[in-house]
């Protein structure tokens, strides 16, 4: 693979072979709730098991996101423990990053959710106007 135009047909077919759209916004819903987090570490471990899970679900959200794009055969655990981890944030981390952080990870998972592997690749409108136009006339 040479040039710009190789590295992008080969990360096209990279992702057309795993629901990557969906862990791309549930690691980046994951981080902005992290962003979003402004208590130091001791004043999180002062506070306790509340302060811990404020960076610990956000944290597994990222992981669960980087997971779905890596191992894309359990994405349907990595997917089902996203929402509810997401849903978790709301309490912790500041309503879920500001529901931001919360739409992100729970839109996230609903896409990962419903990837299906075998599905053929999607066209575009011109193409299948041009496979219309040269196909025969039905009698």
């Amino acid at each position: 693979m040479s040039g710009p135009s190789g590295f992008r047909s080969a990360f096209r077919r990279w992702r057309a072979d795993r629901p990557f759209w969906g862990g791309l916004l549930l690691a980046l819903g994951g981080g902005w709730i992290l962003l979003t987090m402004k208590a130091s570490l001791k004043v999180v471990l002062h506070v306790g098991m509340q302060g811990v899970a404020g960076y610990l679900l956000p944290g597994l959200m990222v992981l669960l996101g980087l997971l779905t794009l890596f191992n894309p055969a359990q994405r349907l655990f990595y997917s089902i423990t996203g929402v509810l981890v997401t849903l978790g944030t709301w309490v912790t981390s500041n309503l879920g990053g500001f529901f931001l952080g919360l739409l992100l990870g729970v839109v996230g998972s609903c896409l990962a959710f419903g990837w299906l592997p075998d599905q053929e690749p999607r066209r575009s409108r011109r193409q299948r106007r041009k496979e219309a136009a040269l196909a025969p006339p039905l009698p």
